[in-house]
């Protein structure tokens, strides 16, 4: 399934409209691609990430805490993977607000699958976003690539549920590496799926139960 290829407009590093934050990278895109709103680049951002595998529990946690964030003034921003990614960005368009999610795919191909509709409602109602070039498929490599690009998009990163093998927590570590917020919710010590969050607390991530406990360390105009 594809999205509209002619629609897709391509920024250059130093212009104008190329997110500033991205420069903070160590090797930050020569250019990136976009679908949607391209203004809500210059919005706050913060990232919610975590398993693919993502429990109910975990699902319904990411739609509250994307939900409560975009009520109060944040731009979700994540990943469009299945599990907690397309939760949180359900989540902030039930809020009816706007939602930023950055593909490891060209953006006229949508990966996941199953995806297609929320991408269509993300690049109506939102912001898709990719360095890679219409007509790049998903490959194993690109989703680290994706993963630093939502890590220094964002002002802070809350992480539902990760096991310790999670891709969501190289957006964590690469997100503290620039400086940003890091949180993490806890969850049952004997289940693995909490694993890679226990981590990050151990590590000095921000323990948080409520979305209010995000929005005190990172404040919104």
């Amino acid at each position: 399934m594809t999205l509209e290829k002619q629609m897709i407009k391509k920024i250059m590093r130093g212009s104008p409209n190329y997110p500033t934050r991205l420069n903070d990278l160590y090797d930050p895109p020569s250019c990136i691609y976009t679908l949607g709103n391209v203004q809500l680049l210059r919005r706050p951002m913060i990232a919610i990430v975590g398993s693919r595998a993502a429990s109910p529990q975990g699902l319904s946690h990411a739609y509250f805490f994307a939900q409560s964030l975009a009520r109060s003034g944040a731009l979700i921003i994540s990943g469009l993977a299945r599990g907690i990614d397309g939760a949180a960005h359900k989540g902030s368009l039930a809020a009816e607000s706007q939602t930023l999610a950055v593909c490891g795919t060209g953006l006229d191909i949508t990966y996941p699958k199953e995806h297609f509709g929320l991408a269509q409602q993300i690049a109506q109602q939102g912001l898709l976003v990719s360095e890679f070039m219409p007509g790049t498929g998903p490959r194993p490599f690109h989703f680290p690539k994706r993963n630093r690009i939502i890590a220094a998009l964002s002002l802070g990163v809350v992480v539902i549920e990760a096991a310790k093998n999670s891709g969501s927590l190289i957006t964590a570590r690469i997100a503290a590496d620039l400086g940003r917020e890091i949180f993490a919710l806890p969850g049952n010590i004997h289940d693995g799926h909490f694993a890679g969050c226990h981590q990050l607390i151990q590590q000095g991530a921000k323990l948080v139960c409520k979305p209010r406990e995000v929005l005190e360390e990172i404040l919104f105009p």
